[in-house]
């Protein structure tokens, strides 16, 4: 049986600014948890490394401002999913309108995100969020989660 691991609320050191920024994009596991800290536009984001939808590695998105919002566009399915906030975003248009309008809709938050933290010194840290209850991006977390990644990659590679 897996034992679930709560966040211990404590910030924890993933590097030094400069070298995150250079970095652009960085994968640490804290705590168990692997996170994708990203700098962009002046901002320091952080959020679960493998996207909420089926697991696939977001380090290597494109960022793309939909909607007035930066997002991570997944790579293996294009889901597209705010930084700030890990919210599920998509466009779509209402069949009964005449003509029919796109519009960007939410799904809600579906990835968790992280908070990121600078000291006067330029090391960066990264608290990991504390929001109870279960986020989508959760499960690809967990045992279950790693065995279906790599399942996945596995299809994709043959």
């Amino acid at each position: 049986m897996e034992e679930k691991k709560e966040p211990t609320g404590e910030p924890c050191f993933v590097g030094k600014k400069d070298e995150l920024i250079q970095a652009k994009r960085s994968f640490r596991t804290i705590e168990g948890r692997d996170i994708l800290i990203i700098h962009h536009q002046g901002v320091f984001y952080a959020m679960d490394s493998y996207c909420y939808h089926a697991g696939g590695a977001l380090q290597t998105g494109d960022i793309e401002e939909l909607n007035g919002k930066l997002c991570i566009i997944c790579p293996n399915h294009k889901y597209k999913i705010t930084l700030a906030q890990g919210e599920g975003i998509y466009k779509a248009s209402d069949p009964r309108e005449k003509p029919p309008v796109p519009r960007w809709y939410s799904k809600g938050v579906k990835q968790r995100t992280h908070t990121v933290t600078e000291n006067n010194n330029g090391d960066v840290y990264v608290k990991l969020s504390d929001i109870a209850g279960w986020i989508e991006s959760d499960f690809y977390q967990g045992e279950k989660g790693k065995i279906e990644r790599e399942r996945a990659a596995a299809e994709k590679d043959s």
